[in-house]
Order: C-alpha cells, then sequence, then structure tokens
C-alpha cells in the first residue's frame, strides 16, 4: 500500500474499473514523461522553463489532474523558503501565490516538511489548512496530490498536481505520481547543479574582468603620478568609498575617460 498522508475523515475515491489497455496506457503515459524528463538538462538550461516542463509531464502522468505546480526550496533555510516555483495553468498560479506569498501553509510546503506524498479530496473542508483550504475552494479547485522531490541529501522541492472536482486522487494515481516523482528530483537536482556551476563561471568571468579594468585604471594613475602600485590602488579606493561606487566601476569609468582622451588626441591630430 502506498504510503502517504491523506485527509483526515475522508476516505479515498475507489478505484476506476480500468481495462488491462487503459492502465497499460497510463503506465505508459509515466514511462513517457519519465523519458522526457531524462532529456531536459541538455534541451534546457534555464530553471524556470525545466520546472514548467516537469509541471507539465506530471500532468500527462496523474490520472485526474487539470493542472500542475512545482516549488523548490532555497538550500538550507526550511521548506518555507520557496527559492523558485512554475505552473501549467493560470488557476495553479493563483493557488499557489496564496499558498507560498499569502497564507503560508498549503499542500506543497506541508509535503516538503514531511518528506511523504499527501491528498485531499475537499480542500475547503481539510483541517490541514485553514486559512488556504477555503480560499482555493472558492476558486472551484477541491482536490490536491503533493508529491516531495527527494533526494539523498534530503528534499529539494514538492510538485503540486490539482483538480477542480472533489476525490479526484485515487491511490492509484498516487502510486504514478510517486513513480514519476522520484525521476523529476533527479532532473531538478541535475539542473541545479548546472545553475549552479554557470552562476560560478559568470561570478568567475565578472571578477577577472573587474581585475583586469583595475589593473589598466592603476597604471593610467601611475603613468600621470608616478606613484606606486599600492598608492594607485588606494586612490582608487578612496574614489569608490566616498562615492559609494563599486572599485571596479571606477576604475572603468577611469579607463572609459583614457580612451576617450587618447581618440581626441588622435582625431585632433
Amino acid at each position: 500500500m502506498t504510503n502517504y498522508d491523506r485527509q483526515v475523515g475522508r476516505d479515498m475515491p475507489p478505484e476506476r474499473d480500468l481495462s488491462q489497455r487503459q492502465s497499460e496506457s497510463e503506465d505508459d503515459d509515466v514511462m513517457s514523461a519519465v523519458r522526457g524528463l531524462s532529456g531536459l538538462v541538455a534541451e534546457v538550461d534555464d530553471l524556470d522553463d525545466v520546472l514548467a516542463r516537469i509541471a507539465g509531464f506530471a500532468v500527462a502522468s496523474v490520472p485526474g489532474a487539470d493542472g500542475a505546480g512545482v516549488g523548490l526550496i532555497r538550500s538550507g533555510e526550511g521548506a518555507s523558503a520557496v527559492l523558485a516555483w512554475a505552473v501549467t495553468d493560470p488557476f495553479v498560479r493563483e493557488i499557489d501565490h496564496l499558498q507560498y506569498d499569502i497564507c503560508g501553509e498549503g499542500p506543497c510546503l506541508t509535503a516538503m516538511q514531511t518528506h511523504r506524498p499527501l491528498v485531499s479530496g475537499s480542500l475547503g473542508s481539510d483541517p490541514r489548512w485553514p486559512r488556504f483550504g477555503g480560499r482555493v475552494a472558492r476558486l472551484r479547485v477541491h482536490s490536491a496530490l503533493s508529491l516531495p522531490l527527494l533526494r539523498r541529501d534530503g528534499v529539494v522541492g514538492a510538485i503540486n498536481i490539482y483538480a477542480h472536482k472533489r476525490d479526484a486522487f485515487t491511490e492509484h494515481a498516487v502510486r504514478l505520481g510517486e513513480q514519476f516523482a522520484g525521476p523529476a528530483a533527479v532532473s531538478v537536482g541535475n539542473i541545479q547543479v548546472l545553475h549552479a556551476a554557470l552562476t560560478r563561471a559568470t561570478q568567475l568571468e565578472t571578477a577577472l574582468t573587474s581585475r583586469a579594468v583595475i589593473d589598466q585604471a592603476i597604471g593610467i594613475v601611475r603613468s600621470r603620478s608616478g606613484g606606486t602600485a599600492e598608492e594607485a590602488f588606494d586612490g582608487l579606493r578612496q574614489i569608490s568609498q566616498s562615492e559609494n561606487v563599486k572599485l571596479a566601476v571606477v576604475a572603468q569609468r577611469l579607463v572609459d575617460e583614457a580612451v576617450r582622451r587618447a581618440h581626441a588626441r588622435h582625431s585632433g591630430s
């Protein structure tokens, strides 16, 4: 039996009477979504785009789903600190805005805190989220299935799947969702690693460029003053502090000014 948290006092809906062909078709939908995940990192390098694609695959994988969202937590800040999220439909964006920004409670946040899938068949009467549930029910969304994205080093986020009807998700739907959530967590982890590496590379490139500009500015100051490199650097730093701008900005400004003067002398000769 699938290990998940369900709404207290509300029975899970009965399983649908599926033919073997229908059951195989639903399994194929999950496998197709998982195969789609495998190419995400190679095809897409933007975190928001990856999350949106994962949300789309989740809707295709889970019977009864009308829309989905994926939320990531900020590393080291607990499950309430959502770093990024993407959705398949506008109504899901409105729901997750309520969850993350207004109410501070909801199925995604709970799933990330407990590390367990959870199901609600009537959000408006679910005692777990008294502020969130009633507002979502007024949007005519009544069912939710949240799946934590788990890695060996902890939870990285959750997939939220919503439906307009009550009791939309059966235990079979939860099992299919779990089959998808595992590979999805791996894909999210991979894109996070890639995103972090690209960020570090950009920062390093910026730092190297700034260092080169500062060295050029020091050379210009020394050529004018005849002082040492240390004295030139101190002069640039004093300007930076007095004007409350970054040292690299002061240096770039000095280099640009020197280039303009050189062009002016060349044009006038």
